[in-house]
């Protein structure tokens, strides 16, 4: 099967080379140019307009910013939609709004063209040997056509039903990450602020059924100060604006993280929004100098 990958950043580089060195054949764009180097060199033939990604894919796998970038590289000038190509399934693993995702899909409709959406957890570090986790949703006979596909990319993938599902499902799981790193930095300031090693917090914690992924890995690369980004502060500010926009269309009160976009805004103004989004403790360190 013919796949094409469109937003060749960090997680779209590794899902192409994990892709590549599974013998698929790949094509990409990514408009900035300089990125797709890497995938060039293993293989990947790089079109210069998501149009001509459509034109030689069977399947399209979207993996950009937010959904006017998804809406210009599908609906834009040379974008997905000028295709002539009847066959082409859209999966969009891109993080939106669900009712965004139901706009870009009806849109897609009317040209004949099925579109999925398949929101993913891990990072690049983990999409390079295709153990994503997935989550996607829309049409159930597309969603069979590229199962197998999908099962390289994620070791875990949920079909979970109509569109706007899987990213409803995507936003309450970053979330979590919010929560956690603001819980983890916190947590890790008062033990040093208590002159206490924060590696024994740790290890109790990490003894007890309060235990995260997130505590046992990337938990002591915050106390080393590695933020070594494989998602960045930044792009999670983003989703949770999502998060906050699709909790107002449904009436929702979310306090917590409606506080945490606070948290985040004021992280990047500091210049961290290239940090790892664990790099969040630096802030919270940050504030707390600043009051002594």
């Amino acid at each position: 099967m013919k796949i094409g990958i469109i937003g060749v950043g960090m997680l779209g580089e590794a899902v192409a080379l994990n892709l590549l060195n599974l013998g698929f054949k790949v094509s990409v764009y990514n408009r900035t140019k300089e990125k797709v180097s890497k995938v060039e060199k293993k293989g990947a033939i790089v079109m210069d307009s998501p149009k001509l990604v459509a034109d030689n894919s069977e399947v399209i796998i979207i993996i950009v910013k937010d959904a006017i970038a998804v809406k210009e590289v599908s609906f834009g000038k040379d974008g997905i939609i000028e295709s002539g190509n009847k066959k082409l399934i859209v999966a969009d693993m891109s993080t939106i709004e669900p009712t965004e995702s139901k706009e870009i899909a009806n849109n897609f409709k009317q040209k004949q063209i099925q579109k999925l959406e398949i929101p993913v957890m891990g990072g690049p570090n983990v999409a390079i040997t295709g153990k994503l986790v997935m989550m996607a949703s829309g049409p159930k006979n597309s969603f069979e056509q590229c199962k197998s596909i999908f099962e390289k990319i994620a070791n875990k993938v949920f079909f979970l039903g109509e569109q706007g599902t899987a990213n409803s499902i995507k936003l309450a799981m970053n979330l979590q990450i919010t929560m956690l790193a603001l819980s983890l930095s916190e947590g890790i300031t008062l033990v040093e602020k208590s002159k206490v090693d924060p590696k024994i917090f740790l290890e109790v914690l990490n003894s007890t059924y309060f235990k995260t992924g997130m505590s046992e890995n990337k938990a002591f690369k915050m106390i080393e100060g590695n933020y070594d980004a494989t998602f960045t502060l930044s792009n999670l500010k983003k989703d949770i604006t999502t998060m906050i926009n699709t909790s107002k269309k449904l009436g929702v009160e979310l306090p917590m993280i409606t506080k945490a976009e606070e948290i985040y805004k004021n992280a990047i103004k500091e210049g961290l929004g290239d940090y790892d989004y664990t790099g969040i403790i630096e802030y919270i360190k940050k504030i707390n100098n600043s009051q002594n």
